[in-house]
């Protein structure tokens, strides 16, 4: 390929959410003009507010509508973030046919690794070990259990199923047929040989136009659900020097057989216990996981992509790349690991993060923003670093902890603990990390400090109160012309606990409270309050406690991390009885399959309903033995959660 003769002016990202603003970012460093495309749903998401210009599309799957976008912004350049149209060959053609740069590597390498079964083959041929592996349905079983179904047009967790033996093989294949047709448009699979105890270590890899290829050392990604990676870390604990430099010769060799430009990642699974290391696919564009190489060798990954895309050398040698420090990065999804990791959707109230110089944000979110089942649920990645991963991985956990999250349920406790465990602390990281050690999926506070909170979120209520009071505002609050009982507020805490607390207060004639709360009973005092914040000390301990209101729900983020409580009404509705044997959608997303017609027998744990959100699959099924007595959804439907969905009598 012949380098690019004119510079990029204005860029378009063919993206959405933090990725798009990561680009963002980097192209007005570098003196661009940006353009953003957005559906109906993002109109006023934040990446959109980032651009200079943007253009509304009706799919960021639409490629025509994008380069129409492009035109009429005369952008000179696309950038296709991650997934969508970033790994789709036809769309990169389209680009350049348009007389656009292409901000990634040529259609022809996209081609060549789009195809996992492919890709393979062109390991295979450059000298890189490879896992056992079919391609024909009718002879998966060759593989040898335990195998791994996974979908040879795509990747990232969607379409892959581990199979344990011959009764589940055909259940797992034609799921993952459709998660894959779903999420890639190809149902094809291939089955793998699969290692329970085993690393996932990728190596970033650069190339130019001019015949250049290094790698950047290489990233840790072992902690996973669902296959799909949630910490990852630069560089490798388990990596030594020579298994470095054998893994980058290997990934430099493939990227160079293949005719590799612009950055691009060669991942590998290791046996932990062999040190043995396979090749698993190229993922032909910028990883989710790009800050942590950043952050080790100082190279902005985004400008190194625009520098080759316009025809420029790479500025440094493989010599001459160093990694310094310790990176570590954990995704932020809205999902809840105590409910099977089901996503999780609503509005964001509360989203903010402690300033800090070792902790990066990335993210397309905000106070206010709507999580629906439309999109990836991941809302943020947080970035640490340090001079050690002692201090890289205590940074980002705390970063977690401390930071005022409330509206929807996310994976943040999960993430917390996973740091925090011994066994992550001694690296101890293979991609069973989570079923084999366990982390807590969801933190509950003790009953103590729950208590101090509890007395926090009624004095916040009652300061807040009485400055939106239409008159007497300028009483003291609890004041009382006789012995009245003292104020009392009832919360229940949103943590799974399905714990209640009762908390009174009464202020004294010096302005402190005489406050209870459970078995607590001590002495507050206020010392501010506004909108978003209390200052209070609670026998003796003063916080100062970070306060999001969202209808009846207080977020409250003190040092043990968010709590939200929910203000009990002194009157509440009648609840909603379900008939027993109902059958409930965990989540809002569309029918996919039901298997069972009214009236029909089913057994336990059979498969009744598929439920597909986010783009995965969900199986729904039957919780014991008996007749399909209701069904109240079909195929196509789309549910809201805690819908109705079948109504299953007891045998």
């Amino acid at each position: 390929m012949t380098a690019v003769a004119n510079s990029i002016g204005c860029l378009l990202v063919a993206n959405r959410g933090e990725i798009a603003r990561r680009v963002f970012r980097t192209a007005h460093s570098m003196g661009m003009r940006t353009v953003a495309v957005y559906v109906a749903a993002d109109a006023d998401a934040l990446h959109v507010a980032d651009a200079d210009m943007a253009v509304e599309v009706p799919s960021y799957l639409d490629a025509d509508a994008i380069l129409a976008a492009a035109r009429a912004t005369r952008a000179g350049a696309v950038h296709p973030g991650y997934g969508y149209l970033s790994e789709n060959p036809t769309f990169a053609q389209a680009v350049a046919d348009a007389g656009l740069v292409w901000v990634g590597p040529p259609p022809a390498a996209i081609v060549a690794m789009g195809d996992k079964i492919e890709a393979k083959k062109w390991a295979v041929d450059a000298g890189v070990p490879v896992l056992g592996s079919s391609d024909d349905p009718d002879v998966f079983e060759s593989v040898g259990f335990p195998l791994l179904i996974k979908a040879a047009a795509g990747g990232g967790g969607k379409g892959m199923r581990i199979v344990e033996g011959p009764d589940d093989l055909t259940e797992a294949v034609a799921a993952a047929r459709r998660e894959a047709a779903t999420g890639f448009g190809d149902d094809r699979v291939f089955a793998e040989r699969y290692v329970p105890r085993a690393r996932h270590i990728e190596v970033q890899i650069v190339g130019d136009q001019h015949g250049n290829v290094v790698h950047l050392g290489e990233r840790e990604c072992s902690i996973q659900r669902r296959h799909q990676k949630i910490i990852e870390e630069a560089p490798s604990p388990y990596v030594d020097e020579a298994m470095r430099s054998q893994m980058g010769e290997a990934a430099v060799a493939l990227a160079r057989a293949i005719g590799y430009t612009s950055t691009g990642t060669v991942e590998f699974l290791v046996d932990d216990e062999t040190g043995e290391f396979f090749f698993l696919e190229v993922n032909t564009r910028l990883q989710v996981e790009h800050p942590v190489t950043e952050v080790v060798t100082g190279i902005d990954l985004v400008r190194t992509q625009l520098r080759v895309a316009q025809g420029q050398r790479l500025e440094w040698t493989q010599d001459e790349i160093d990694l310094c420090g310790h990176a570590i990065e954990a995704r932020l999804y809205a999902e809840d690991p105590a409910n099977g990791f089901l996503p999780a959707t609503g509005t964001i109230e509360a989203f903010e993060f402690a300033q800090s110089p070792a902790v990066r944000i990335d993210t397309g979110v905000g106070p206010g923003s709507v999580v629906g089942t439309d999109f990836d649920p991941m809302i943020a990645k947080v970035i640490a670093g340090g001079p050690t991963r002692q201090e890289a991985v205590s940074c980002l956990a705390s970063a977690l902890e401390r930071a005022h999250i409330g509206g929807v349920v996310t994976n943040r406790d999960l993430l917390v603990a996973t740091l925090r465990t011994p066994e992550f602390g001694a690296a101890d990281t293979t991609t069973d990390f989570i079923d084999r050690v366990g982390p807590s999926l969801r933190r509950q506070l003790d009953d103590a400090t729950l208590q101090r909170v509890g007395v926090q979120a009624a004095l916040w209520l009652q300061a807040s109160n009485r400055e939106s009071a239409p008159v007497l505002r300028f009483m003291p609050s609890g004041f009382r012309t006789g012995r009245l009982p003292a104020p009392s507020l009832v919360f229940d805490v949103a943590d799974g606990s399905e714990r209640r607390l009762d908390v009174s207060y009464q202020r004294r004639r010096n302005g402190d409270f005489h406050v209870r709360a459970g078995e607590l009973t001590a002495s507050a005092t206020v010392f501010s309050s506004n909108a978003t914040s209390i200052d209070v000390a609670v026998d003796g301990v003063r916080e100062i406690v970070r306060v999001t209101r969202s209808a009846d729900s207080l977020h409250l983020t003190t040092s043990h991390g968010t709590v939200t409580l929910a203000v009990v009404p002194l009157f509440a509705p009648p609840e909603v009885e379900m008939p027993a044997g109902a059958l409930t959608a965990p989540m809002p997303g569309r029918v996919v399959e039901v298997r069972v017609a009214q009236g029909e027998p089913v057994t336990a744990g059979e498969v009744l309903v598929v439920l597909e959100a986010m783009k995965m699959e969900h199986h729904l099924r039957a919780p014991y033995d008996g007749v399909a007595a209701e069904v109240r959804v079909a195929a196509g439907d789309q549910v809201d959660n805690g819908a109705l969905l079948m109504v299953i009598e007891d045998a």
